[in-house]
């Protein structure tokens, strides 16, 4: 079951005034025990030697053979490989270029209610430290009668033991430009009145533009050639220590809340 990086490409925080954008130059951190989930899950089945990802965008079939299966359309990796455990266990490893940029480990509860999964993703870190953590999801819906367990629709509860560099970002506010990076690779240096600007450093985003929404809210829209695949809006507190922010995952339709503290 592999699992989306959470907050890579997080937009910046500041206010108009010089004042304020001074106080929210810096580094901040997403705080994973305030994270509204979305509430839409993530459906797979797994049944007759097949493993089938019906929310992934796009959605992929593959053998469930534990060899290499080429998919396409996905920027961050070419081939899945899954193997079967046992009926309520999988593997999945998924390559790049012949090269390993994931894996994941995926066991549904003996009840079938819960999955734990673990994983660890090097697809979007430029070479550097992977990604990694492990969460929970919960059953929202059974798969079809005879198939896996892994099978169903899913509900992502919980993360937990999230990689620093998932979850930390800095930037920086220069007249009428913000400049983001991230420990992953990530940069971009944006126009404040929503002008598009090139994403450096991340393969499944072509461009970004920043706008002001009002004193305190930004709005970051990211496009992969041209397509919006998301919109970050992002409010600071009055204090400038604390942030909320809501993420629209405009490809699978999904909104995922959470906050974040300056460091």
């Amino acid at each position: 079951m592999k699992k989306p990086l959470f907050v890579l490409g997080l937009a910046a925080l500041l206010s108009p005034t010089l004042m304020a954008q001074s106080a929210f130059d810096g580094t901040w951190k997403v705080d994973m025990s305030k994270v509204d989930f979305s509430k839409k899950p993530d459906v797979f089945l797994l049944q007759g030697g097949m493993y089938a990802c019906k929310t992934c965008v796009p959605p992929f079939e593959v053998k469930a053979d534990g060899t290499d299966q080429a998919v396409t359309g996905h920027p961050y990796f070419d081939s899945v490989a899954i193997k079967v455990v046992s009926d309520h266990e999988i593997e999945e490893t998924d390559k790049k270029d012949g090269k390993v940029v994931g894996t994941s480990t995926t066991t549904v509860s003996a009840d079938g209610k819960t999955a734990r999964f673990s994983f660890s993703d090097s697809s979007d870190t430029n070479g550097g430290p992977p990604v990694t953590g492990k969460g929970e999801a919960t059953l929202v819906a059974k798969g079809p009668a005879g198939s896996n367990a892994i099978s169903g629709s899913w509900r992502t509860t919980m993360m937990e033991g999230l990689s620093d560099n998932a979850t930390v970002w800095t930037y920086k506010v220069s007249g009428e430009e913000i400049t983001m990076t991230a420990p992953t690779g990530q940069s971009y240096t944006a126009k404040l009145d929503g002008t598009e600007a090139p994403m450096s450093g991340d393969p499944g985003v072509t461009s970004v533009s920043v706008k002001m929404n009002g004193k305190n809210t930004l709005e970051e829209t990211d496009k992969r050639d041209g397509k919006v695949i998301s919109v970050w809006t992002v409010t600071v507190a009055p204090d400038g220590k604390t942030a909320k922010a809501t993420n629209e995952d405009k490809l699978q339709n999904k909104t995922t809340k959470y906050e974040a503290t300056k460091q």
